[in-house]
Formats: structure tokens, C-alpha cells, sequence
């Protein structure tokens, strides 16, 4: 006998513009969009112009001139998104939030207390509406993949179960775009070998596959084709990496542009890290060019580190190097920082001074305690007084101004980390 369906996956639909409808009821059934010189987010009635979260502010008014813009009430949005999680988990504990808006549930074990699963994600999607006023689209599935992919069919404000037994059936027809993990460089990709549908990726050799995506996201899209998907629920994980990005426009491949993005970036990360106790060996920096392609690089350190200049120092020498070895790329779009291979943050012990080459960047030497030491001020003085208070003065005065700082925020807050790869990866 087939398992049953009993995963679910809820998505509140265009969530942030959908908010700002609900508290602004003037701005319902208008083309409208959170922010100004970036969309942070857009109606589905802006979306049918073309708008898309991420474009440019000038841009979104060329392809829509009646185009509303209204700032963000970030505050609303991680209540809202908070209220619409506990709806879930008062049918199941066994809920995973993988960002502000959306989550994955399994609802096996409480059938006999609220119905099958059908009926469960029905009634979530009415409490969400009647209590909350927001729109949410839930995918029904055997698989985690599948049910996300069925709430993206589902939008908007819909409901998708796929049946036991019609998995390939259901899939193999819809665009590849839908598959998690393809973003819009992989897409473009593989639409350039004739991969449309997914359908066409799974019958598609796993080597000329690997061969054009690369061994680990060559094997795990080729899996996700045929719903291989063994991945559970989880309700409790532990923080693989850290990570933030800054879309730039179209910005000069030079030191101006990349230093204070990274130390900016850099910031961010680590005073997360240090929130939780946590520090990370592996730096890895991304950057995007203007045709769309991306390259990464990595360094990994001897000891944990937590300092922000220590972070964004190692960033920029990684940047440095990859452009030098791209002299022919002039723009970039894009630039990300992650930190990986997390754990607690140890007790520093000073090293004897034998070799200073890396005095800055080694954790237990006096600079580099030294730079650990400040860090730790400015964090109480931004829990006192607020994190604008005080900065390190190349952020404070050039960092991004495009994005607000509490978009990012919410865009960057470590739900579900295993998860998060996909926020960071610049396939937005």
C-alpha cells in the first residue's frame, strides 16, 4: 500500500505586498510594490506588468507607470509571518520554517484528531485567511520537493494535492523554473540545452547533467526530477553557514564598489555569529556579473572566527584574486559573503608570537583578540542604542542604502538554515 500524502508545504502568497494591501485597504487590486529605488516585493497585479522583486525602482515604472510604491512595515511582517506558523502548528509539532513566509509540516500523526491532510491544509488556509486577512498557498505531497512545487502550482491563494501514485505524472509537465533549487542563472541554463519542463531534465543522462551543472547540483536535480526525496520534517536544526548579499545593480568591477559591500556584508554576518555564541572557519565570497554568471571562492582558516574584520578582510583578498583572474568582466551585480563550518565560539587562548604573517586574521594573537574586543563593544552599545548607533565608518558612511536594513533582516534571519543556501545564493 502507497504512503500517504501528509507533507505539506504553506506559502504566504506575494507576502510583503500582500501585507501592505491588508493594512493600506487603498491599496487592494492596485499594481503596487514594497520599497523604492529596489523592489523588495510586488502585487500579483504589478507582477502581470512585469515587475519582480529585486528590479530596479526605475525599471518597475518603465514596464508599469501607474506603479504605487509604499515603504515596509517590517514589524507587521514578522508578526504576521510568525501568526500564520502557529496556525500550523496547532494541527502538528512537527513544523519547519524555512523563511518569514513559508513552511513545511507533516501531518501523519494528527489525521485522526483533524481529518486527512487534505482537509487539514484546507483549514489552515481558511484560519490564515479569516484570522489573519492574507492570502497562503498550501502543496499536499508524499515528498518535501513535491508539495513545494504543488504550492507554487497552487498560487495564488490555492490548494494542490498531488495523489499517491500521479507524482511523475504531475511533474514531468510543469516548467523546470518550478524545481527548488533552479533559480534563473540554472534555468537560463539549461533552457539553453533545450531543458524546458522537467520532464525533459529527468530523461536528460545524469552525466551530460553533471556535466552541465556540475556534480552535486547535477545529481540532487536529477534525484528531484524523479521525486527522489527522502528528506523529513525537521523541526530543530543547527546552522551549517551564514550568510548575506547585496544585489548592486550594475556597478564597476573596482575596489569602490566591492570593500565597503563586503564590509558591510561582513558586519551583518558576524554579529549574528556573535549574537549566538558562534563562529566559522570557511569564508566563502560570490560574486555575479552582469551577464548573469557566477563565480565563488573559498578560504579556510585554521582557527573559528567571529571578527568582522577579519571576515571581510579575507572576503576582499578573495574578491581581489577572482576579479584578477576575470579581468575581462567590468561589472558586477552581485556579492555575497557565507561563513561555514560553524560551531560554538571558543575561549580565546593567545598564541605565542612565532609567526605574525597572519597576525590580523589569527584569532588568539593580540591584534587579532584586539579586533574580537572591539567587536564586542560595539555589539552592547547597539543593543543599548540601537544598531545605527555605531559602525565601523566605512559602512556607516557607503554602506548599501538601496535596501532597508530590516528587509534584510528578515531576509537573512537563520529560520532553517540547511535551507538557507537558497536565500544567499543569489538567484533571486
Amino acid at each position: 500500500m502507497a504512503a500517504a500524502a501528509t507533507i505539506l508545504h504553506a506559502d504566504l502568497d506575494s507576502f510583503y505586498a500582500s501585507v501592505e494591501q491588508l493594512l493600506n485597504p487603498d491599496l487592494r487590486g492596485k499594481a503596487m510594490a514594497v520599497g523604492g529605488g529596489v523592489v523588495l516585493a510586488a502585487s500579483y497585479q504589478a507582477k502581470a506588468f512585469g515587475v519582480r522583486g529585486g528590479m530596479s525602482g526605475r525599471r518597475a515604472r518603465e514596464l508599469c507607470p501607474h506603479l504605487i510604491f509604499t515603504p515596509g512595515h517590517f514589524d507587521q511582517y514578522q508578526r504576521l509571518g510568525d501568526a500564520a506558523i502557529a496556525v500550523m502548528r496547532d494541527f502538528t509539532p512537527l513544523v519547519e520554517r524555512i523563511s518569514i513566509d513559508e513552511a513545511f509540516a507533516d501531518v501523519a500523526g494528527c489525521t485522526h484528531l483533524f481529518g486527512p491532510p487534505e482537509e487539514i491544509a484546507a483549514t489552515i488556509r481558511r484560519r490564515v485567511r479569516d484570522e489573519l486577512g492574507l492570502p497562503i498557498s498550501v502543496g499536499v505531497a508524499r515528498t518535501k520537493h513535491l508539495a513545494k512545487v504543488a504550492s507554487q502550482v497552487a498560487k495564488p491563494d490555492g490548494l494542490v494535492v498531488v495523489r499517491p501514485g500521479t507524482e511523475l505524472e504531475f511533474l514531468h509537465d510543469l516548467p523546470v523554473g518550478l524545481m527548488w533549487g533552479v533559480g534563473p542563472v540554472t534555468e537560463a541554463r539549461l533552457k539553453q540545452e533545450g531543458i524546458a519542463t522537467i520532464g525533459q531534465l529527468a530523461s536528460t543522462p545524469g552525466k551530460s547533467l553533471r556535466g552541465l551543472l556540475g556534480e552535486a547540483l547535477g545529481e540532487k536535480l536529477s534525484d528531484l526530477a524523479w521525486d527522489r526525496d527522502t528528506r523529513a520534517v525537521e523541526t530543530r536544526q543547527s546552522a551549517r553557514s551564514v550568510g548575506a548579499q547585496s544585489a548592486l545593480g550594475r556597478r564597476p568591477a573596482t575596489e569602490a564598489t566591492y570593500k565597503p559591500t563586503l564590509r558591510y556584508l561582513a558586519d551583518r554576518i558576524t554579529a549574528r555569529l556573535r549574537a549566538k555564541g558562534l563562529a566559522g572557519r570557511t569564508i566563502t565570497v560570490r560574486i555575479r556579473f552582469a551577464d548573469m554568471r557566477a563565480i565563488t571562492r573559498s578560504h579556510t582558516l585554521d582557527a573559528p572566527v567571529s571578527a568582522t574584520l577579519i571576515v571581510a578582510e579575507i572576503a576582499e583578498e578573495l574578491v581581489r584574486v577572482a576579479l584578477g583572474e576575470h579581468a575581462q568582466e567590468k561589472v558586477i551585480t552581485l556579492l555575497a559573503i557565507s561563513v561555514s563550518h560553524i560551531g560554538a565560539q571558543p575561549h580565546l587562548q593567545l598564541e605565542l608570537p612565532l609567526d605574525l604573517d597572519d597576525e590580523r586574521h589569527r584569532p588568539g594573537t593580540r591584534r587579532g583578540a584586539a579586533r574580537f574586543s572591539a567587536d564586542q563593544a560595539m555589539d552592547r552599545a547597539r543593543a543599548r542604542f540601537g544598531r545605527q548607533a555605531i559602525g565601523y565608518a566605512i559602512t556607516q558612511l557607503e554602506r548599501p542604502k538601496s535596501v532597508p536594513d530590516a528587509f534584510r533582516e528578515l531576509a537573512e534571519k537563520s529560520l532553517a538554515p540547511s535551507h538557507r543556501a537558497n536565500l544567499s545564493s543569489g538567484e533571486v
